[in-house]
């Protein structure tokens, strides 16, 4: 039995990649530890709660006392998804994200380290690459250029984890993924953001003109890239995520409203937010051409089925808008909505 440390496990993409393994694997035994910071739900993971192969541990990744207390010489691998992720949250307050997606990161690589743990996969983002053109897409090779607190924290704990492996060779993989969509995303992304309100006739928040463009990609895609990366990924190496899926946000939006068959006009654009990134697009020509992965799902079957889970799974982000996270959300919600200009 192989035994696997998820850390971050009880948020969306982590939540995702815990079910594929125990989908897919027999001999794998899961331990998945989380903070459970506002966006850490247990929910996401109540069809698996009690599986033989699956354990859960509350923890914080920067805690070295709690993560040498919880790791042993047996573990084989470590996959870091742990990590404040929100970019608004970030420029209101950067804090935790520097705790949690540098300090967090150092903690566990030391820990490996030091107990010779085989592999430590860190889930980066394509945004340490920063802002894109209307040509072009990131390689592995650019140069990082984090414009917001959040991809800064995310890049310094790249450039850690690449200078562990320089320095001590440290076995370690980085994963850049492009935007994700799918089932148990927190409800301030925008995807599902604007899902949610579209069901409930609200407003729906854009920034800016709303043609700020990103790449998209299934998080089932994103976990079945990150199993081949596990198993015939290059230790030291850097693997772009992408499905070449562009969108500008507005289409997105607009696409959600015809598939719920809802009108234009509850769209509202905002200020937009400091330091918004333009453009984003992955080339994944590596994983690819090395690793032999290619994205499987459509995006217009994707969407679709996202938008289904959201309707069939109203219990799950009910709890969120009207429960623990009530105040959270509706403050982030009403944050999007200041200086906001209608238009149809």
């Amino acid at each position: 039995m192989k035994k696997m440390i998820i850390t971050g496990g009880a948020g969306f993409i982590g939540s995702n990649f815990v079910r594929y393994i125990l989908d897919k694997y027999s001999d794998y035994e899961i331990i998945n530890i989380d903070l459970l910071t506002y966006s850490g739900n247990l929910g996401n993971l109540k069809d698996v709660d009690k599986h033989s192969h699956y354990c859960f541990i509350k923890g914080d990744i920067a805690d070295k006392d709690f993560i040498n207390s919880i790791i042993d010489k047996n573990v084989d691998i470590i996959v870091n998804f742990a990590a404040e992720t929100h970019v608004d949250r970030s420029i209101l307050d950067s804090y935790d994200f520097l705790r949690t997606n540098v300090l967090g990161t150092q903690t566990l690589l030391e820990v490996v380290r030091e107990k010779h743990i085989p592999l430590f996969v860190q889930i980066s983002t394509d945004e340490v690459y920063g802002s894109l053109g209307e040509t072009g897409s990131f390689k592995e090779t650019t140069p990082l250029s984090p414009r917001s607190p959040y991809s800064a924290s995310k890049s310094s704990a790249d450039l850690l984890t690449l200078a562990y492996w320089e320095t001590y060779k440290t076995p370690v993989i980085i994963t850049r993924c492009s935007n994700n969509y799918g089932p148990y995303q927190f409800p301030e992304k925008l995807i599902p953001l604007m899902i949610i309100n579209a069901i409930n006739d609200k407003e729906l928040p854009v920034y800016g003109d709303g043609l700020n463009v990103r790449d998209w990609i299934n998080v089932i895609d994103h976990c079945e890239a990150l199993d081949i990366v596990i198993h015939k990924g290059k230790v030291g190496e850097v693997y772009n995520i992408g499905a070449n899926n562009e969108w500008c946000n507005i289409n997105i939006v607009k696409l959600i409203l015809d598939k719920l068959n809802k009108p234009y006009s509850l769209i509202k654009f905002v200020k937009d937010r400091p330091g918004h990134d333009r453009r984003y697009s992955i080339d994944s020509t590596k994983i690819q051409n090395e690793l032999g992965w290619k994205p499987r799902i459509d995006f217009d079957n994707g969407i679709e089925q996202t938008i289904l889970w959201y309707k069939n799974n109203k219990n799950w982000w009910e709890k969120i808008i009207s429960g623990e996270y009530k105040d959270y959300y509706e403050k982030m919600y009403s944050e999007r909505l200041k200086n906001g200009k209608q238009h149809n």
